[in-house]
């Protein structure tokens, strides 16, 4: 009999309940909501949870990072308190009306990042070449190694262009020097979804992440991009096409094509409204019919 559940006359006591992380998150987010714990105020620390709530401290900070991905705390880590935001829900990065346009490369990173602080992370992109997409996740992961971001599971969808279509873009000037063009492409798309795949199933070996990554592809040459970041958020670009000049297999090329890295990114939340919260969903609804009906499978060879 375990000492700790025996009374002095022998009789075993009832076991103390353990709660999940989802209720102690549950009962944090009350405090917080209810004014228990203030705008600015440092957390208790993690050893203190635990023993307040009888878990382990993984428990605490599993809960804590769900409370960081619904904005009502920051500084979440392994170290130092967390602290309640200074407006709880203010620290979400502004979409609708209230967020600014920007470059794909300014905007995109930190909002994958926040993405990857919940429990479970999905990530649905329809993209050219995924270089963005792959760029801007590298800092969740350093965080991921870096024991800051602890999510339980990730699911990846992307759609890219098939490498048995003739590209809208991007297109030479000249029609005859299409074949160099479209093999320049087609070995950045599978490198970059190569890259994408592998650091992302190493996440399974090295902190036992439950990792699913898929492609399809698109029977056409998408001329926008959408990134849709755990249900909540859809960002949206237009790849906006330009005459350039490049090298192309040792060999000077003038071609039509479209910086997708400087793209720029419109944020559209579900909780900014209704105008907003439909376009998600409707944008949600868009790319799961594109998976489930004139997709196809992908393969990232040469």
């Amino acid at each position: 009999m375990d000492p700790e559940h025996a009374a002095a006359s022998g009789r075993t006591r009832p076991q103390r309940h353990r709660p999940s992380h989802r209720e102690i998150a549950d009962e944090l987010r009350h405090r917080i909501r209810s004014g228990v714990l203030r705008p600015g105020e440092r957390m208790p620390t993690q050893a203190r949870l635990a023993d307040e709530f009888g878990v382990e401290r993984g428990a605490v900070r599993q809960a804590l990072r769900i409370l960081q991905s619904e904005h009502l705390l920051t500084d979440v880590s392994k170290g130092s308190p967390a602290t309640v935001a200074a407006d709880p829900g203010s620290t979400r990065l502004p979409a609708g009306p209230a967020a600014p346009p920007q470059p794909t490369m300014v905007a995109l990173a930190p909002r994958i990042a926040g993405a990857f602080a919940a429990p479970h992370v999905r990530i649905d992109a329809l993209c050219l070449t995924a270089v963005s997409l792959t760029m801007a996740i590298g800092e969740p992961l350093r965080q991921i190694h870096a024991g800051q971001l602890e999510p339980a599971k990730i699911d990846l969808r992307l759609l890219l262009p098939s490498r048995n279509i003739d590209l809208a873009f991007p297109a030479p000037v000249d029609a005859g020097d299409g074949g160099r063009l479209h093999r320049r492409w087609l070995s950045q798309r599978n490198a970059q979804g190569l890259v994408l795949r592998q650091n992302l199933l190493a996440l399974r070996a090295t902190h036992g992440i439950d990792v699913r990554i898929s492609f399809r592809a698109l029977p056409f040459t998408p001329p926008v991009k959408l990134y849709l970041l755990n249900g909540s958020e859809a960002l949206f670009a237009y790849y906006t096409l330009g005459r350039r000049e490049r090298e192309i297999e040792h060999e000077p090329m003038e071609m039509y094509d479209a910086d997708g890295t400087r793209s720029v990114l419109f944020a559209f939340g579900q909780r900014t409204g209704r105008r907003d919260a439909a376009f998600v969903e409707q944008s949600r609804l868009w790319f799961d019919a594109l998976w489930k009906t004139i997709s196809s499978e992908l393969a990232l060879t040469p």
